[in-house]
């Protein structure tokens, strides 16, 4: 269920620059002409409202609840079957916040029990809120994110309040807040002092990335409204950046993204879903087999291990590695078989020689940049992968180089001063990577300790040891080989153009 990656899509919205789609002004809808003259309504616009005070939460919390019971019994009202499944509550870590919720089985359960089918009726995709397939798919090709359309409905229907059929689910994100089941925000609503615990990390590019990607997203807002005007004939309300501010969309933005489904085998409209008693009611797990699934008229949960009543019921969560999983969901998985790292290198444009070994490269199935993923407990057989690329960066002399055109497979002479060379530059590229956090591992581990220690400090924490762990079993594999030299004595080749590590 990624979001960004999409050389491993389990979900994976665009979170790239949207097309500019062409509108003539005369055709816009009169309401669209005249938004200007209206007064801007700002107000209950969000689906994360964080400024109230746990008094007020508490008090208006129990008045809805008692009016419109929770979220499970709104859901059996309107169609929901007998299920097993029941919702707890677990305190958050900020007083002033309401605690989170979560599902539990209601029953013990076995491997293969149905947990819930939740009817489409009660299930949001691009398809129900446009009530056109076309349209929707047309939204999507154009590289409108399912993700800012979905987040745009929820926000409008927010704006009907208790006359909104999904009054109880948007009180349920409210209630969330973005928060995953570890009752953390994702990075994404982080200060720039808290993004701070993510120093050394690529993921704190990746949340900047992020972030300037749902910037877009809120800029391109306005073309969704006016293709899809009939939708939001029945709001009375601004166009979309007139009525939202952009944080409040960013909140709100993350708050999907916490919880949307990616399900499978549907058409391109209802890949994306928001199915109530989903995540982040469901914790997530790299080691869980279980999947919400499209069936016939329904998204139904199959567990894939036994319950005893009242366990936290958890679904897969995809392919993901833990920076993806603390950026889309707010958590860390500490035994994650999918996290990894990745270590870029590129043949050198300056090289004389480049396009023969860029040639050489592509047969062997490589790119003149290439990114080299470097999974948790196989960093060994990683950098046994990443040397014969840099080895072909180090070839100078042009006879050798028509050596390795002729030859079959990836196949470079190596000579001992090449080598050491070669495991030279990657030994100072896994040090440099290592230097540039904050922390050692054995500081990390002491602060992970701390039974009191701030809950986004911990999930930064423990990501960037995962991280350095990765990075420190890789230099290790590094020196090892050094020590397999023959003659250690021996000069490093000289590299003119020497590939480039990042």
């Amino acid at each position: 269920m990624e979001f960004t990656c999409l050389h491993n899509k389990c979900i994976s919205p665009s979170l790239t620059v949207l097309s500019r789609v062409s509108i003539s002004f005369s055709n816009l809808p009169k309401r669209a002409v005249s938004f200007h003259r209206r007064r801007r309504n700002l107000c209950f616009a969000t689906l994360v409202d964080g400024k109230r005070t746990s008094e007020v939460v508490s008090k208006r919390g129990g008045e809805e609840e008692d009016e419109f019971g929770d979220l499970k019994s709104w859901m059996h009202k309107n169609g929901l079957p007998p299920c097993k499944v029941v919702l707890k509550e677990r305190p958050s870590h900020d007083k002033k916040l309401r605690p989170i919720h979560y599902v539990a089985a209601s029953e013990d359960l076995q491997a293969s029990d149905v947990a819930v089918s939740v009817p489409n009726s009660l299930v949001v995709t691009l398809e129900r809120v446009l009530g056109n397939e076309t349209l929707a798919e047309l939204l999507t090709t154009n590289k409108l994110s399912e993700l800012a359309c979905l987040a745009l409905y929820l926000m409008y229907e927010k704006k009907q309040g208790k006359k909104s059929f999904w009054y109880p689910y948007i009180r349920e994100l409210d209630r969330q807040r973005g928060r995953g089941q570890l009752a953390v925000e994702s990075p994404l609503l982080w200060s720039e002092a808290e993004l701070a615990y993510l120093t050394g990390s690529p993921t704190k590019a990746e949340v900047l990335d992020r972030a300037d990607g749902i910037k877009r997203e809120y800029e391109e807002l306005d073309t969704v409204w006016f293709m899809a005007g009939s939708l939001f004939q029945q709001y009375p309300y601004d166009i979309p950046t007139e009525a939202f501010p952009f944080e409040i969309f960013k909140q709100a933005f993350v708050a999907i993204q916490s919880c949307v489904v990616h399900l499978q085998k549907v058409s391109l409209a209802r890949r994306f879903a928001l199915v109530p008693l989903g995540p982040p009611l469901l914790a997530y797990s790299s080691n869980c087999k279980a999947m919400l699934t499209a069936v016939d008229g329904a998204v139904e949960l199959v567990v894939d291990r036994p319950y005893k009543a009242g366990e936290p019921i958890v679904v897969w969560c995809g392919p993901q590695p833990n920076s993806k999983l603390l950026l889309n969901y707010g958590f860390v998985d500490e035994d994650n078989p999918y996290d990894r790292i990745a270590v870029e290198a590129a043949l050198n444009t300056e090289d004389p020689q480049y396009q023969d070994k860029r040639m050489v490269a592509q047969r062997n199935g490589k790119l003149s940049v290439q990114v080299f993923q470097v999974y948790a407990g196989k960093e060994k057989e990683a950098v046994s992968d990443i040397l014969p690329y840099l080895r072909l960066g180090y070839v100078s002399d042009p006879s050798e180089m028509q050596s390795v055109i002729s030859s079959q497979g990836p196949v470079c002479p190596v000579s001992p001063c090449m080598e050491q060379a070669v495991l030279d530059q990657l030994t100072v590229y896994f040090r440099t990577r290592l230097a540039g956090y904050c922390t050692s591992i054995s500081e990390d581990e002491l602060m992970l300790a701390d039974p009191n220690l701030n809950p986004k400090k911990r999930v930064a924490t423990q990501l960037v040891r995962l991280e350095k762990k990765m990075l420190k079993a890789c230099l290790q594999a590094t020196v090892d080989l050094i020590n397999q030299l023959p003659d250690h004595t021996m000069p490093p080749c000289p590299a003119p153009y020497a590939p480039l590590l990042k």
